[in-house]
């Protein structure tokens, strides 16, 4: 368990020193939306560039904890390449992961991989709230949705 704790600390911590995409938004972006968690005090904008329903590019700005950085980091990393119908699928699984739902880590479901490590937060529910913030924000994405995001 101790191992686990270290990777998942190490991870996180990495993720939030040296984000992926931070700062780097796509020159063609298409979706973009933008959410705030004010528990936390996280603001985020995502933007992605998204050519014959494949994510070609994903990038995000803003401020946040080490949490929602992470997050917004291993998300942005995770969605190039995706097919907007996966980067939705996973957006479904994911969220229902950071909320304990048992269905999001069954057998039938894509391993989630390094992203499960934010699972630690699903014993401090304002953390998952971090956690989410990108994930939410990449749905409002998609659906190209203006309305700015709010975790509460």
């Amino acid at each position: 368990m101790k191992a686990d704790r270290e990777l998942y600390e190490e991870v996180i911590l990495d993720h939030n020193r040296n984000p992926f995409h931070y700062m780097q938004m796509p020159a063609q972006t298409t979706h973009r939306a933008h959410g705030f968690n004010p528990t936390c005090g996280d603001e985020f904008t995502l933007a992605l560039q998204i050519e014959d329903g494949v994510i070609r590019h994903a990038g995000f700005d803003g401020v946040g904890c080490s949490i929602s950085v992470a997050a917004a980091s291993m998300m942005t990393e995770t969605l190039e390449g995706l097919s907007v119908s996966e980067a939705e699928a996973l957006f479904r699984q994911m969220t229902a992961f950071l909320h304990g739902d048992p269905a999001a880590t069954n057998a039938e479901a894509k391993p989630l991989g390094k992203l499960e490590l934010v699972g630690d937060f699903l014993d401090y529910p304002d953390r998952i709230k971090c956690a989410n913030l990108a994930w939410f924000i990449l749905h409002a994405a998609l659906k190209r949705d203006d309305t700015t995001i709010c975790t509460e």
